[in-house]
């Protein structure tokens, strides 16, 4: 049973099949997908291709033990969806992450891999996460500055924008466990 996480701002839902809808509204904008993988989202992004992800991808791998999708939700209204973050098995590639525009520049996303860094190494006792961005991402990569994360390879990667470097970067559960130490502000509720 997948839980549903929270942050002092957020809730963090299980994705289901009636999220695609949302998901269909937020995600096909250029600033969401720029940076995400090529050949993972169809570019343009077609009218049902929320609900193909949702129904023949996201779901199937979580149904499998593969993959953890949580869709993010502010504690002040629950019931609307603002993006996704995905935790997934792989050597290179265990997080993944997308906000609505509007929400942006707010930390929430900072909030939202806190935790499911947190259920990564503390639920699932996984003994290493590793996420790969390309360098323009100068968002995402700050996240994972803040988080202790280190670059361990510098990469060349397809995305949606087009082939630009990238890097790859891990963080350790020990590691992990020592930055939490040091930043007591912030909630890990599971």
């Amino acid at each position: 049973m997948v839980p549903i996480g929270t942050t002092k701002r957020l809730i963090l839902c299980p994705l289901e099949l009636a999220d695609a809808e949302r998901i269909q509204e937020l995600f096909p904008v250029w600033k969401v997908v720029q940076y995400l993988a090529k050949g993972a989202v169809p570019w343009p992004y077609p009218p049902d291709g929320a609900l193909t992800y949702c129904r023949d991808i996201a779901l199937p791998a979580a149904e499998r033990g593969e993959a953890w999708h949580f869709t993010l939700r502010l504690r002040t209204n629950p019931a609307q969806l603002i993006g996704l973050i995905t935790l997934e098995l792989g050597d290179e590639h265990n997080r993944g992450f997308w906000l609505g525009v509007p929400w942006r520049g707010q930390g929430l996303m900072s909030e939202a891999c806190d935790w499911a860094t947190d259920y990564w190494f503390e639920t699932l006792r996984f003994p290493i996460l590793r996420t790969s961005k390309a360098i323009a991402n100068t968002a995402s990569r700050r996240i994972s500055l803040k988080q202790g994360m280190r670059v361990v390879a510098n990469v060349e990667r397809g995305y949606v924008c087009g082939r630009l470097p990238g890097e790859q970067w891990e963080i350790t559960a020990e590691e992990w466990r020592a930055w939490k130490a040091f930043h007591p502000v912030r909630e890990y509720a599971r």
